[in-house]
Parts: C-alpha cells; structure tokens; sequence
C-alpha cells in the first residue's frame, strides 16, 4: 500500500464550464502530484460567455465540509478563491485560524468576463479577517485596485501595490502584473517586505487564459504542501502555469481555459 501524495484542500466556488474555481483547482493539483479536496463555497451557472448566476451556500455547508476533510483526513495545505460575501470570508477565516498549515488566498473579486464575484460589503472582512491569515496571498491588478486603491500603471508601481497588501497582514504578496499595459511579458513580484523576486515569463498571444488566477494559487499551495520554500513553490507554480495558458484552447463561443493537463497531453 502506498503513502497518500501531499494533501491540498481548496475552499472556492464552481465553475460548471470547468475552466476555473474549483475544477482548476482540482485539475492543477492532480497534475503536481497532489491529492486535491474541497469545499464548495458557491455554485455558478458559467460558460466561455461568463457568469449567469450564482448561489453562495450557507455557512453551516462550508463549516461541514471544511471540518469533514480537516478533521479526519487533514491538510498540509488550504487555498481560498471565491468567497463571495462577508459572511462567508469571516466563516473561512475562522476556519483557517485553526489550522496549522500554510495558506494561499486568491482574493477573487471578478471574473475573467468582468463579472463581480464579490460583494463590496465583504471587501472589508477580506482586509481584517482573510489576508491576515495567509501564508501568501496572490491578487491581481484589479484585484489590487479593489482592496487597496492602488492603480498600477507601470511595473515601478507594483512595489507600492505589494506594500499595500502586505500592510494587512498576509506574510507573503504575490502581485501579479499580467494585466500590465505595458511591457513584453508577464511578470510577477513576490515579496515579503524584506526578499523581493521577479518572476519573468513570455506573454504569450492566447486570449484563452480562463482560470489563470485559479490554476496559479493552486499550483503554489501544491509546492507548499510538498514542502517547498515559498520562493520555489511560487517559481514552480508560475512555469506551470505559463505553460498551461501557452496551450490554453477555444471551448464554446468566448474565452476558453488553460489547459492543466498541458505537460501530459
């Protein structure tokens, strides 16, 4: 009989076209050699044209599922995506503080459609409650821009957007710039206020990058649970998904996903 992989549990909504949220998560993790479980946060009626509804489930769902896997089976690494109202941010977080494991918290606040994922009124829970308890949190531009009020223009202006972030409280900011307006590639600043890394890749001509944010939290929550210095889980997991978008592919009329399997296809 052999010893179970590195378990990782992700705390997300989903997402019935399979691209991200949960079903990236699950699909990232079993490619980096992980064993992959779940809490599901919400369920969305999604596709490649985006998000059509959404149905947050209550909290004694999320405290269930959560203490079901947590509680027999353990972690050795959690990741956060959706978490679409207060109530459920003060719910995982409560979770969280009382689990001794490394954290990622992928703050999703919109989808890659443009359609909001999170409430205003849970802005501030994701401030005070959430980004306090992760080992790394992983926004975006956008997602800067929304709970911190920093607007990056240019790669200088990431620095102040890490700052930002890492003023509340999360021990490591991964600010990801791949919505820069500039520049040739996709690079990415990994900080803790002390180390900084820049983290480089080509940008690749795909507009088929569904799940990107998704796909990236899990796959450095993956290296975390293997053990990995948080610089090496975050090089890893950007190599990986640099080369899932690389082979991202169309699926129905509008933005079709990365492709997780992109190393064994």
């Amino acid at each position: 009989m052999s010893l179970p992989p590195p378990l990782v549990l992700t705390v997300a909504g989903s997402d019935s076209g399979g691209g991200a949220g949960i079903q990236a998560d699950l699909k990232t993790l079993l490619a980096l050699g992980t064993h992959g479980m779940s809490v599901v946060t919400a369920v969305t009626a999604q596709n490649s044209r985006g998000v059509h509804g959404v149905w947050e489930l209550p909290e004694e769902a999320i405290r269930a599922q959560y203490r079901a896997v947590v509680d027999d089976i353990g972690v050795q690494a959690v990741k956060t995506g959706m978490l679409s109202s207060a109530a459920l941010v003060e719910t995982v977080a409560e979770l969280l503080a009382g689990t001794d494991a490394p954290v990622v918290v992928d703050p999703v606040g919109v989808s890659k459609h443009g359609d909001p994922l999170l409430a205003a009124s849970a802005l501030d829970s994701v401030r005070t409650k959430l980004l306090p308890a992760a080992t790394v949190a992983t926004p975006n531009l956008d997602e800067v821009a929304q709970l911190t009020g920093v607007h990056v223009v240019h790669e200088s202006d990431m620095r102040v957007a890490a700052e930002a972030i890492l003023s509340y409280g999360p021990r490591w900011a991964l600010i990801k710039g791949g919505h820069l307006p500039t520049g040739d590639g996709a690079v990415d600043l990994l900080t803790d206020g002390a180390e900084e890394h820049w983290l480089r890749a080509p940008r690749h001509d795909n507009r088929h990058t569904h799940g990107t944010g998704c796909t990236l939290a899990s796959a450095v929550a993956a290296g975390l649970a293997k053990g990995l210095p948080v610089e090496r889980a975050v090089r890893e997991a950007k190599e990986y998904v640099t080369g899932a978008i690389a082979a991202g592919f169309a699926l129905g009329a509008g933005i079709g996903p990365v492709d997780h399997g992109w190393r064994t296809r």
